[in-house]
């Protein structure tokens, strides 16, 4: 109680290096280690391999690998671990972990929290015309997964049992992290403001190395990527928090790399949605205090509402990608000639056997900026990849499909080579179908000492979850508008907005929001009058069918774009090379802006 309390942040996804977990428990600098394992996709992923065998359906390097490694040093120095690398089959992973740890003459006390399965709801559910979040489709009949997000109670009553591992299914990301500060500081589930600062802790380091330069705008200023830093969070009994990472490690912690991190696939900043909180980040004020050290205060909450976000996943289809090198003289040309032509053959071919047409196809000549859309400028490509992903109903289509893609390399363009890795896949096409549902519909259980705890509806739940930041403008620009009056052309410059900004972007299904950070404050009325929604959304039409809205956080100059319908319908319902909108950013970061000279000077990007 009172006590700093240091939170290491080891994984951000399934599949990210082994390295962060020894690295954060030899550093002696963390009292608890946290991991985040769950994307939508990797829980339909899980649910599929525990169809096939009853004992998997977990992360299970989570176990083999890097607890293997760490669990005898995290017991001795008093180190807790809470992750929800369970998946679908939380008892499982405890089961295996008990047992590597046996192994090693270990007994840790192993809890588990389930609960969020709600498949044995869905017939109910789709009978009551429930609905998914952004179109508003009805519910389809063949659901492979769906789980609740659950939040950080459960989490803190395993601990507070004495719990040495806590391992969950889904989860809020940021939940193992609010969880354990809820457990040390002994913080009250009404204490909103500590709650939302705790939870903003908890995203900025669930994505591992995001935090600490990884992805960051200014790559090259981020030194020794091979040996890069984990994040730790080092959070006292008022909420307020520090970002760093372990002495002698690569990466950098900066005001910049945080605030980016922050505005990581968020919406409104003023309604960040998680199960115990609302959260709003608009004001929150980041302070170098040091050496890749950040403090980060000043975030505000307010009462949770009543329901749960359920992500679940179906299968509607098959899809294949395929991707073959072209190299030579008009080699972009050449790619997409051959991309055309394989369309075309297979499509006579459907039709000969009397199958219908592709459901959707998607043709990119990576290498030709075909991201960037009319914004390209890569004329003259000698090397390049076509790349070509098809969506069918038929899985016999995209047999034809894959076997037609062999015949380029001796039928149409020279300088065809490489196929990247043989013939293409043909595989299920997993869509992710999102709804909410009544907390108290779902039942939270801590599985500890042969205990099995029920976590109690909250009376707390029921919040509105109301609040707005949208494009929140406080002023005019404080000077001469690039068509009203400047003296001279002279006085003007017409730069790409990454030399005035840095920028971060993400998914939330078929969402993606990009945020934009002012380099200065001084550049921050430029980027409110010329980075309108709508001149987001002309820049980006070719790639966003939707809305753009825009909403400001004043707290450290920024500004999140919310783009919907934005990614071709996003995870693997997306056809598109950047089916999760991480290249966003970088695109936008290309559109032009007109800086007065003077201030491009005072901002240190005069050259």
């Amino acid at each position: 109680m009172g006590k700093t309390v240091r939170i290491g942040g080891a994984s951000g996804f399934w599949g990210d290096s082994s390295i962060g977990a020894p690295q954060l428990v030899a550093s002696g600098e963390i009292d608890y280690l946290v991991f985040d394992y769950l994307a939508e996709l990797t829980m339909s992923i899980m649910a599929a391999q525990r169809m096939k065998n009853a004992d998997a359906g977990f992360a299970l390097d989570f176990v083999t690998v890097v607890m293997k490694q760490v669990l005898r040093d995290c017991l001795a120095k008093g180190i807790r671990v809470v992750s929800n690398a369970g998946g679908v089959n939380p008892q499982a992973c405890a089961k295996l972990l008990a047992s590597v740890a046996a192994e090693q003459g270990l007994a840790p006390k192993i809890a588990v929290v389930t609960g969020d399965d709600v498949t044995p709801l869905l017939p109910t559910l789709r009978e009551e015309g429930v609905t998914e979040l952004q179109s508003g489709k009805a519910m389809p009949e063949r659901i492979v997964s769906a789980n609740a997000y659950l939040g950080a109670l459960p989490i803190k009553a395993a601990l507070d049992k004495g719990a040495d591992v806590v391992i969950t299914g889904r989860c809020v990301d940021s939940a193992v992290t609010l969880g354990v500060l809820m457990h040390a500081h002994g913080w009250r589930a009404d204490e909103f403001d500590k709650l939302a600062q705790a939870s903003l802790a908890g995203h900025i380091i669930e994505c591992g190395a995001q935090a600490t330069g990884g992805l960051f705008t200014d790559w090259h200023l981020v030194p020794d990527w091979a040996n890069i830093g984990y994040p730790i969070v080092a959070c006292e009994a008022d909420g307020s928090f520090v970002v760093s990472k372990p002495m002698g490690t690569g990466g950098l912690i900066s005001t910049q790399t945080v605030a980016e991190q922050i505005l990581y696939e968020i919406g409104d900043p003023a309604t960040y949605i998680l199960p115990d909180v609302v959260c709003d980040f608009t004001g929150v004020k980041l302070e170098q205090t040091g050496e890749s050290r950040v403090r980060v205060s000043n975030a505000k909450g307010r009462a949770p509402t009543r329901t749960y976000k359920v992500s679940s996943t179906y299968a509607d289809g098959f899809r294949s990608v395929a991707q073959l090198t072209l190299i030579g003289f008009d080699a972009a040309a050449k790619a997409r000639r051959t991309g055309d032509a394989l369309l075309e053959r297979t499509r006579a071919m459907f039709k000969a056997q009397g199958l219908a047409d592709y459901s959707a196809t998607r043709l990119e000549v990576i290498g030709a900026e075909t991201a960037y859309g009319p914004h390209a400028r890569a004329a003259g490509v000698r090397e390049c990849i076509m790349r070509l992903a098809v969506r069918h109903k038929d899985k016999r289509a995209l047999e034809i499909f894959a076997k037609e893609f062999a015949a380029p390399g001796t039928s149409f363009a020279p300088g065809t080579t490489g196929g990247g890795g043989g013939r293409p896949d043909v595989a299920p096409s997993i869509q992710q179908y999102a709804f909410l549902l009544d907390k108290t519909r779902v039942a939270a259980v801590v599985h500890v000492d042969g205990e099995a705890i029920t976590i109690a509806p909250s009376p707390l739940w029921g919040g509105s979850g109301w609040g707005d930041s949208r494009d929140v403008t406080a002023s005019p620009p404080p000077y001469p508008s690039p068509t009203g009056g400047v003296g001279t052309l002279d006085d003007l410059m017409t730069v790409p907005l990454i030399r005035i900004a840095h920028g971060r972007s993400g998914d939330k299904g078929d969402i993606s929001n990009i945020g934009i950070i002012a380099r200065t404050p001084a550049f921050l009325p430029v980027i409110a009058a010329q980075v309108t929604p709508e001149a987001v959304k002309a820049y980006l039409a070719y790639n966003v069918e939707g809305r753009v809205t825009r909403y400001a956080l004043p707290g450290f100059d920024a500004f999140n774009f919310v783009c919907e319908q934005a990614l071709g319908g996003g995870g693997m319902a997306s056809l598109r090379g950047d089916p999760l909108g991480k290249a966003m950013a970088q695109i936008l970061l290309s559109m032009p802006v007109t800086v007065p000279r003077a201030l491009l000077v005072e901002g240190g990007q005069s050259t």
